[in-house]
């Protein structure tokens, strides 16, 4: 398997037995002396197979009687298991819609050349990528990661944009170029910045990495492929895990989720089942010569964006990274 950028099922049967007939026991219960006479031979078995024809509907009844209680039992379990699977949609619903305007849709575009020598012909650039961010506070901070748009961190002649798509607070969509504020290479991040033009914008909740646990419920949303606005679900699978950066360092402390976190998802959130950012998404192990994730992917954990992102606003480089 490669690190790669985020930019028989067993069946069980019951079987109802029966009991074998244990031919002796009839033949001792059904024979007699050899004085007894055939009248009396008779007689017995008569009031053996009555005696038999009364416990089987005795049996009977009493199965006819439990039936309905089992099926009542049956339907409420049935039931109960509905209302769990409707409730856990409901929620995942809500969340989606409550944090989806939060998360931003960003392409790293390249302008061609004119005959002029300029670049100012942004309707035949080309999409050079596709990645996630997510919006950090109503100024326009946009949070990504560094690995998006690095091709715009490093362009030396003007030659790289970066658009970046979202929903206001009213739900228009818009498109902004962004500019970079700041970057961190270390921790995989950048902060852009566009204009808002008086929108009103939905930044994140914040959360916190420092007490989750593995198993429990994480959302990623992001923009795999191009495809904005897709939700994955799945749990905390491990923390504490340390992963490449993009200039060959390691990130700590990084959280694996098998939610799926595919080409595009980077930069976007990965959020609780509160709704609150609790990582970045950045990585993912692909299937060797597939491309495809493996379902072992990895976020920066969001204390690490916290302590970090204030220093890139303000400075435009981490904190470590000014003396």
């Amino acid at each position: 398997m490669t690190m790669a950028l985020a930019s028989s099922k067993a069946f069980s049967s019951i079987f109802y037995t029966v009991a074998p007939i244990n031919r002796s026991y009839f033949v001792l219960a059904c024979s007699g002396s050899n004085h007894i006479d055939v009248v009396d031979r008779r007689r017995r078995r008569i009031v053996i197979f009555g005696s038999s024809l009364a416990l089987a509907s005795t049996l009977l009844g009493s199965n006819q009687q439990r039936l309905p209680v089992e099926s009542a039992i049956a339907l409420e379990q049935l039931k109960e298991k509905e209302d769990e699977l409707e409730e856990e949609e409901d929620r995942n619903v809500n969340l989606f819609q409550k944090t989806s305007s939060s998360v931003v849709y960003i392409e790293d575009i390249e302008l061609p050349k004119t005959s002029s020598g300029d670049f100012t012909d942004e309707e035949n650039a080309k999409i050079e990528g596709t990645g996630s961010g997510f919006v950090w506070d109503k100024l326009g901070h946009i949070v990504t990661n560094y690995h998006v748009i690095a091709k715009l961190a490093t362009d030396q002649i003007g030659l790289q944009r970066c658009k970046v798509s979202l929903v206001d607070a009213t739900g228009t969509r818009f498109t902004k170029d962004g500019r970079i504020v700041g970057l961190d290479p270390d921790n995989d991040l950048a902060v852009l910045k566009i204009e808002t033009e008086g929108r009103e914008l939905n930044p994140v909740v914040l959360g916190t990495s420092n007490d989750l646990r593995v198993g429990q419920s994480c959302y990623a949303i992001g923009n795999p492929y191009g495809y904005e606005n897709t939700l994955t679900i799945g749990v905390v699978s491990g923390l504490g895990r340390e992963i490449p950066s993009p200039n060959g360092k390691s990130i700590r402390e990084a959280i694996q989720t098998d939610a799926d976190i595919n080409s595009g998802n980077s930069g976007g959130p990965l959020l609780d089942s509160y709704g609150h950012t609790i990582g970045v998404n950045t990585a993912t192990f692909t299937r060797k010569g597939s491309g495809m994730s493996s379902g072992v992917n990895f976020a920066i954990p969001i204390d690490t964006v916290v302590r970090t992102v204030p220093y890139l606003i303000v400075y435009g480089t981490a904190y470590r990274d000014r003396f």
